[in-house]
C-alpha cells in the first residue's frame, strides 16, 4: 500500500485533538531530536546522577530518555515530562517515559502526588526544554510562572527554541501569501522567536538570573521538503481553520516562494534555524 503525500486528505498521520501527529513528526523532523542538534543544549544541562529534572515540552521523548537514563544512575533520580499534545505524550509513555503527563506549560498543571511522594516540599533541580517554548506565544511569561512553581530555589532553567530570524524565508512568505488571499498573519502566526533582548528581559523579570544566553544560526536540512515540513508545523497551527483546498494552495504557494532560497541544485532542502539557547538560575527570594 503506498502512502497518501503531505496535504493529502487521505494520509496515515491520525492528528490528535491539539493538531499533532507524533508518527508525522517522526518521520519529518526527527532532526530536532537528533543528537547532532541536541548535544549543545544538553552539554548546557549537564544533568547528573540522582538530579530530579522536568522536560517541558518533551515531544515524543526521545532527548527525555536521554536525560532519564543519566539521572537514575544514582539513587533519588527522576526525569518528569510534560507536552501539549496527547500524541506525543502517549508516543513517549511507549518509549518507556514513566512520568509523562499532558499539560501546557504556559498554565502547568500536572498531578505532582504521581511521582514525588506527597512530599509538598518537592521542587526540582533543573527545568529542561528542547524545541517547545517558541510555541508558547500565548503566553510566554506563563512558561517562566510555572517553571517557578516546580523549580527549587538555586535551581537552572535550561532550554533550546527557536529565536530571532528562525525561518527566515518561510516565515515571510507565509505572511506574504496569508494577506494576498485576505487573511491577518499577525494573529495566525503561532511562533514567538524573540532576541536575546527580549528573553533577557523576560528572565530578569520572573526573577531569574541568567547564566549564559546567545544566538545560533543552523542550516537544517529538511528530508521531506517545505511542504513536507509545512505540512507538520503549519497545517495545524498557521492554517488550522481552512479548508484542505485553501491550505494546500497557501502552502504551495509558499513553497514556490521558498524554492530560490531554500532549494538546491540537485533537489535538496534546507532552511535556516536560528536557535536561541540559554541557562537561567532561579533566585533566592
Amino acid at each position: 500500500m503506498t502512502s497518501s503525500p503531505p496535504g493529502s486528505s487521505e494520509t496515515p498521520y491520525a492528528r490528535d485533538a491539539q493538531g499533532w501527529s507524533a508518527s508525522l513528526y517522526n518521520k519529518t523532523a526527527a532532526f530536532v531530536y537528533s543528537p547532532a542538534y541536541t548535544s549543545a543544549v544538553l552539554d548546557l544541562l549537564a544533568a547528573k546522577p540522582g538530579e530530579k529534572i522536568i522536560d517541558l515540552g518533551c515531544g515524543s521523548g526521545e532527548v527525555t530518555l536521554v536525560l532519564d537514563e543519566i539521572v537514575k544512575r544514582a539513587p533519588g533520580g527522576l526525569v518528569v515530562a510534560v507536552d501539549y499534545s496527547e500524541s506525543m505524550i502517549e508516543k513517549a509513555k511507549a518509549a518507556g517515559l514513566e512520568h509523562a503527563f499532558v499539560s501546557d506549560v504556559q498554565d502547568l498543571e500536572i498531578p505532582m502526588t504521581a511521582y514525588n511522594n506527597n512530599d509538598p516540599e518537592f521542587k526540582f533541580d533543573a527545568a529542561f526544554s528542547n524545541a517547545a517554548l517558541h510555541w508558547c506565544k500565548r503566553d510566554p511569561a506563563g512558561v517562566l510562572e510555572s517553571v517557578k512553581k516546580v523549580l527549587k530555589p538555586g535551581g537552572r532553567l535550561v532550554v533550546e527554541m527557536g529565536g530571532a530570524m528562525n525561518c527566515i524565508g518561510i516565515r515571510s512568505g507565509l505572511h506574504r501569501v496569508l494577506k494576498s488571499h485576505g487573511y491577518d498573519p499577525v494573529s495566525l502566526d503561532p511562533w514567538f522567536f524573540p532576541s536575546v533582548e527580549d528573553y533577557t528581559k523576560l528572565l530578569i523579570e520572573a526573577s531569574f538570573e541568567p547564566r549564559h544566553i546567545s544566538i545560533t544560526p543552523r542550516v537544517t536540512p529538511i528530508a521531506d521538503g517545505v511542504r513536507g515540513w509545512l505540512e507538520l508545523f503549519v497545517r495545524k497551527s498557521f492554517l488550522k481553520d481552512f479548508s484542505d483546498a485553501e491550505a494546500t494552495e497557501i502552502m504551495n504557494e509558499v513553497e514556490d516562494i521558498c524554492r530560490v532560497d531554500c532549494q538546491d541544485t540537485s533537489g535538496k532542502w534546507a532552511m535556516m534555524y536560528t536557535r536561541l539557547r540559554f541557562e537561567a538560575i532561579l533566585k533566592n527570594d
